[in-house]
């Protein structure tokens, strides 16, 4: 069964621009996944498709009205009911997406991301209807879109059959709790640089041992906060 990603958006275009292309594309195509946009100023009362307004209390910015929002969720229930939506909010003060955050949510049938924008969301409707805030970094930008992007990517990706080879992700960087080891392809030597040996020696226990080598290594010296939990979970102490 596809999983399916309905996204609420003031910009929705910008998102399908993203969504669209490479692996996401054929992961859509072949049925892995289903996207889906909603476009938050349907959901409007007025006639100028209006779906913010001043923060109560004064002060700058502008901040999303609950009664769009919670509308076009209802409509998503509507259509959809089952299987239920984890709903997710795009905000800084959420949990930091992490892989192991992402192979949590590939385990779901249905999520429903909620971009934020400006000052937010009126925080009556987080509480009311939000399951999960998400956050991809601790700095501001100028909407939830690029994160609800990098959400989506993240989890497509470990969907069975999106990447083909299902080891490809298994190695990937954070999978193991480590940095990925170096890659090198043809030709064995570029501009009088060789690629190393034992990647040439056709000896596949010694090539994984060097790449889990390399990952220790590359892990210790770029990531040592990263480092060291790997450590405290395999037992050791550096």
């Amino acid at each position: 069964m596809a999983m399916t990603i309905e996204i609420v958006t003031l910009f929705p275009d910008g998102l399908k621009a993203i969504l669209n292309e490479s692996i996401l594309a054929r992961a859509q195509r072949f049925g892995a996944v289903e996207l889906e946009y909603l476009q938050l100023r349907e959901f409007a009362k007025d006639k100028h498709g209006t779906v913010d307004d001043k923060p109560l209390g004064g002060g700058p910015g502008m901040v999303l009205k609950a009664d769009p929002i919670e509308k076009a969720l209802d409509h998503l229930l509507e259509v959809r009911p089952d299987p239920k939506p984890l709903v997710l909010f795009t905000s800084p003060q959420g949990r930091k997406l992490d892989q192991k955050l992402a192979e949590e949510l590939a385990q779901q049938q249905r999520l429903t991301i909620l971009c934020g924008h400006y000052k937010g969301v009126d925080q009556r409707l987080i509480d009311r209807r939000v399951d999960m805030e998400v956050s991809i970094g601790d700095y501001i930008l100028t909407g939830g879109e690029l994160p609800a992007a990098v959400i989506v990517d993240t989890v497509v990706r470990l969907l069975p059959g999106v990447l083909g080879d299902p080891e490809s992700a298994a190695g990937d960087s954070f999978s193991r709790g480590l940095l990925d080891h170096p890659h090198y392809t043809q030709p064995a030597t570029w501009k009088g640089e060789d690629a190393p040996e034992v990647l040439l020696s056709g000896h596949h226990g010694n090539v994984e041992k060097w790449r889990h080598e390399q990952a220790v290594q590359r892990t210790r010296r770029l990531r040592p906060d990263l480092f060291e939990k790997w450590l405290a979970d395999q037992g050791k102490t550096s």
